[in-house]
């Protein structure tokens, strides 16, 4: 190797080793706000109010834990957040597997069933997806109450699912238009359905991009406050909702430990499905962003 050869190789591995370091701190930068939320949250209250809220505890308790989860004051007609997380829960599954099996249906019918007019169509629904939380409140406040579902999960899911379903059908649209058409002529000279093709052949190849939309709706529609706090009350509202009533519900010293606690409890579930999944996330988006 000569000595240019050598030169340049020593100057890569300087390149490489500063842009690790710079982002190893803005890394830390950026998980400062979690770091200070887990370590408060395990503290006792004396700590965090006399003392510095970045220090390690010195006294371990899972103690502000447990009473965000079931023991905390939440408003008025229950405490901690456990009833609440099962609220989103409820709200959240359903409005999820609604929202992605009907933007793949959307998405196979546009790109694999052409008819006239269904690029206005699709100009509709992509323009549903910046249309303002704010706009749609009232609106949609007097169709629940029409449909009897003002108040409850159930209202949340559909309120979900309507606003949900543009975005679904967006992924799915541009996934299925890098798909293959002859596959469906093919299979519908066989004598293959409507059905049957969307099963048989689009469905089976749709993983990368059903994992991208699960995962954009489970973060939307979990972190959701507006819809909860304008569409469901008492024991009917999400978690979000629940978590700011806990922080609000405080009176006299702020349990901040508490309120880390709860907050982090919120932020689990999302934090887990990016965990689990979030490898598939970019893969997905770019899965159909290449003809052929």
């Amino acid at each position: 190797m000569s000595a240019a050869q050598t030169q340049a190789v020593r100057t890569g591995r300087v390149t490489r080793a500063f842009i690790y370091v710079f982002l190893l701190i803005f890394a830390l930068f950026y998980l400062l706000p979690f770091f200070i939320m887990v370590v408060n949250s395990i503290k006792p209250l004396s700590e965090i109010t006399g003392g510095n809220m970045m220090a390690l505890p010195v006294e371990l308790t899972f103690q502000p834990w447990l009473e965000a989860w079931s023991t905390a004051q939440v408003g008025v007609e229950s405490t901690g957040l456990k009833p609440y997380f099962w609220n989103s829960i409820k709200m959240v599954v359903p409005a999820v597997a609604i929202c992605t099996c009907l933007g793949a249906l959307n998405g196979y019918v546009l790109t694999k069933w052409r008819f006239r007019g269904d690029t206005i169509l699709f100009g509709l629904m992509l323009f549903s997806c910046f249309i303002p939380f704010q706009i749609v409140l009232i609106p949609m406040a007097r169709i629940l109450g029409i449909l009897g579902l003002s108040g409850s999960t159930n209202g949340l899911v559909l309120v979900h699912v309507v606003y949900g379903i543009g975005f679904s059908t967006l992924y799915f649209r541009n996934y299925y238009a890098a798909f293959p058409t002859e596959l469906v002529r093919a299979a519908q000279i066989d004598g293959a359905g409507f059905f049957q093709i969307f099963w048989r052949i689009l469905l089976p190849s749709s993983g990368p991009i059903t994992v991208v939309c699960v995962i954009w709706l489970f973060t939307n529609i979990w972190n959701d406050f507006l819809f909860g706090a304008s569409f469901a009350s008492g024991g009917g509202a999400p978690m979000t909702v629940a978590l700011n009533n806990l922080v609000q519900s405080s009176t006299g010293v702020k349990e901040y430990n508490v309120h880390f606690a709860g907050a982090i409890l919120a932020a689990l579930p999302t934090l887990f499905v990016y965990i689990v999944a979030g490898r598939y996330f970019v893969r997905g988006l770019m899965a159909g962003s290449v003809k052929g």
